[in-house]
């Protein structure tokens, strides 16, 4: 049955949530003199730990957008399915009672398996099905997740269910009641490991979740939900877990090792603070880490107060890597030691999917395939995303079009009506293509990843500029003499392309030549240089709308109007009306790159 999150809590806190194997059959009377020479050795116990991260809906080595095998240019595998047959290896050769697995979160969202078992065959409705995710790491026998920010995008009712579903506790020390302050979540998960001769090995799993929910799902958990920081909370929740007799300590955390934040002061803690937490909260072993999509076998971190090493690992993505920690103790002056930790990752395209979780979800993979290949117009052209982060691109413009259509269409009749629309949008993916002819959903989700919803700001002329500014900071500072290398021009600071946004509806030059903060040259709306008193309705993602990216004055800006329905729908409802998708409705040309006036292409 799945847990009560509650009992689980009570159960815990009072025994630990031990869970005891049975040990081996006493030696026979002959052995008794080699069994009181190896009495004199000290104890030892190994536990392996595995970890996943970041699973993103990915049962499956399958690309729900091109409607094949999931292939990369590094020859990565996806899937949970594959990670099966992994953890299957790892348990026959470690032994099953000494193995961990546990997941650090972004489960629930993130290919059109998921966005199906949301919002098209619901988990929440009334007899609705086990999502897939629930199936798959059941079946797989997890231990244990901590929560991702990603769970929290369909709201907490779907989230919820999705808990309900599961057969192990969804993690989150920091995940706590606004109003109590007190966990919305289980903080913590704790296991014992039997050892023939010698106290049980209590091992406990402490999650973390990102404080940037606060931020990117605010819409969701505004007073009903708060998320203070890792390092605070990973301080608080340690020396508990040592109390109650702890020998090993593990952490979860959703949350990256750089240090970094992508959102700015927006809220007072840090989003990638994974390796703050190793340095400065004593008694932790391990740290299996999420959400910044990077492969580290193995980061070792000093904490400040003790001198000693802690270990982190994080496996990429989409269930590609498979983390393995793998912990040596000793049992000296009455208790269990760490003695040493190592950490490495497996390769899923080392092995085939396991038939077990093929078997199991093959009727749910093939509804959605279905799904996703319904035709719901025709193209003129073929439209790409494969120069769009350098070069204004016609497919970019469909996003921003719709986005202007929808949000016209909601101020309608309102004192804003008047108002110019203007619009956001960024390139996601540069393999993204419409082809010619029949357009599919599956088409049209590859152009938007993700499940955004639209929101309506009121903006001025010169906080626009500062916008585009700030956006135009994507680009690495060329001079006007210099070769263009499309390959190193854009992603400056390790910005990523999401982070890059075009704006509809006015004409702007990017002089890459200039320093940053000095690039937006010759802006323009209706042919006339942009009044900065000017006011504008901005028709932008709930993601920019709440400070993701750290863009300047969006997030306070006042607030118009916004829904719950994702930006990729009405895409595909804007297609289906149109019934024809042709460049000449929604192509514009808003901007283009130059160094000292001179066009770059």
């Amino acid at each position: 049955m799945p847990l009560n999150r509650r009992k689980f809590l009570e159960k815990s806190a009072a025994t630990g949530a031990g869970v005891a194997i049975a040990g081996a059959a006493a030696a026979p009377a002959q052995a008794a003199p080699a069994a009181a020479t190896r009495a004199k050795q000290p104890k030892r116990y190994s536990l392996t730990v595995m970890g996943t991260t970041d699973l993103h809906g990915h049962v499956f080595n399958w690309d729900y957008f091109k409607d094949a095998e999931y292939s990369d240019k590094a020859g990565n595998a996806m899937g949970l399915a594959r990670i099966s047959t992994l953890v299957n290896q790892v348990r026959a050769a470690k032994g099953r009672c000494n193995t961990l697995l546990l997941d650090a979160g972004d489960t629930i969202q993130g290919t059109p398996l998921t966005y199906y078992y949301a919002k098209v065959d619901p988990i929440t409705a009334k007899g609705g099905p086990v999502h897939p995710m629930a199936q798959a790491m059941n079946a797989i026998g997890y231990d244990a997740a901590a929560l991702g920010n990603h769970e929290f995008n369909y709201g907490i009712e779907t989230l919820r269910k999705f808990e309900d579903q599961l057969r192990f506790p969804l993690l989150g020390a920091n995940a706590v009641d606004a109003k109590t302050l007190k966990p919305a979540f289980p903080p913590y998960f704790i296991k014992k490991f039997h050892v023939p001769g010698a106290p049980p090995v209590k091992v406990a799993v402490l999650g973390l979740t990102n404080p940037g929910i606060a931020i990117w799902d605010k819409a969701y958990v505004q007073g009903k939900l708060a998320f203070p920081g890792l390092e605070e909370q990973a301080a608080k929740w340690v020396p508990k877990l040592k109390a109650m007799g702890a020998d090993v300590v593990v952490v979860s955390a959703h949350s990256g090792s750089s240090g970094t934040s992508s959102y700015g002061d927006q809220v007072p803690y840090v989003e990638n603070a994974a390796a703050n937490v190793a340095r400065q909260v004593p008694g932790i072993d391990a740290i299996l880490v999420g959400h910044a999509h990077v492969e580290i076998p193995e980061l070792k971190v000093v904490n400040e107060a003790t001198g000693k090493t802690v270990v982190l690992s994080e496996p990429l993505c989409y269930a590609e890597r498979l983390t393995l920690f793998d912990i040596e103790l000793v049992f000296a002056k009455g208790s269990w030691e760490v003695e040493s930790v190592a950490a490495s990752l497996l390769n899923s395209n080392t092995v085939a999917d396991d038939p077990k979780i093929t078997r199991l979800l093959s009727d749910e993979h093939a509804k959605v395939v279905a799904y996703v290949n319904q035709v719901v117009g025709s193209a003129t052209e073929t439209l790409t995303t494969v120069e769009a982060r350098y070069k204004d691109a016609p497919i970019i413009d469909l996003i921003t079009k719709v986005q202007e259509d929808v949000v016209k269409a909601a101020l309608a009749g309102t004192e804003y009506a008047a108002l110019p629309v203007i619009a956001q949008a960024s390139p996601f993916s540069r393999t993204s293509e419409i082809p010619a002819g029949k357009v599919t959903i599956r088409d049209l989700s590859s152009l938007y990843v993700y499940d955004n919803t639209l929101v309506a700001k009121l903006m001025t002329g010169a906080q626009i500029r500062a916008y585009l500014e700030y956006s135009a900071e994507y680009f690495v500072r060329t001079a006007a003499d210099a070769t263009v290398d499309v390959e190193k021009l854009t992603n400056a600071n390790n910005r990523p392309d999401y982070n890059y946004d075009y704006v509809s509806g006015l004409r702007y030059e990017i002089d890459i030549a200039q320093a940053a903060g000095a690039r937006i040259r010759n802006l323009t709306y209706n042919g006339a240089a942009l009044d900065d008193s000017q006011q504008f309705v901005l028709a932008v993602n709930n993601y920019r709308a709440n400070g993701g990216g750290a863009f300047p004055y969006v997030a306070s800006a006042k607030e118009l109007w916004s829904e719950s329905t994702e930006i990729r729908t009405r895409i595909a409802e804007w297609v289906t009306a149109k019934g024809v998708l042709d460049p000449k409705d929604f192509a514009s040309a808003d901007w283009e790159l130059t160094r000292e006036g001179t066009p770059v292409f």
